[in-house]
């Protein structure tokens, strides 16, 4: 597996827009875009940081990932995502080292497939997700 980059960090939040004030009023940063993501139960502010994005995800619904994650940790660092050449390889590489991921197959989104590995108590409580493609919400 040839992991590229670093793609995005992902942060949960209560509350987008108080979260989008702050880092603008201390930051002077505007999101590059946002996007709903009814997949993943997400909306989201993107901010590129040179070539990372750092994203901060509030949940639209009780039953997401995000919210699960607020209400049993709070808010804060929630997922790494690394851009790999060949997602399938990939997956098929760490299943070959015993590696259980959390995806059997890619999931996709904005023309984009990505696939999360294993529970994050395994990696140090951050979610981390494996990503093949260039994030394009016109797709």
């Amino acid at each position: 597996m040839k992991i590229e980059k670093i793609d995005h960090i992902c942060f949960a939040v209560k509350d987008l827009e108080a979260t989008k004030k702050i880092y603008k009023d201390h930051f002077s940063l505007t999101p590059t875009f946002e996007y709903v993501a009814d997949s993943e139960k997400i909306k989201v502010a993107r901010y590129y940081i040179g070539e990372v994005a750092v994203e901060f995800m509030e949940s639209t619904s009780p039953e997401g990932e995000v919210a699960k994650f607020i209400e049993s940790r709070g808010e804060g660092a929630f997922l790494i995502s690394y851009k790999v050449d060949d997602l399938a390889g990939a997956m098929e590489e760490l299943r070959a080292k015993n590696v259980k991921l959390i995806d059997n197959k890619p999931r996709e989104l904005f023309g984009n497939r990505y696939a999360f590995v294993h529970h994050p108590n395994k990696l140090h409580g951050v979610l981390t997700e494996l990503l093949e493609g260039d994030f394009d919400i016109n797709k």
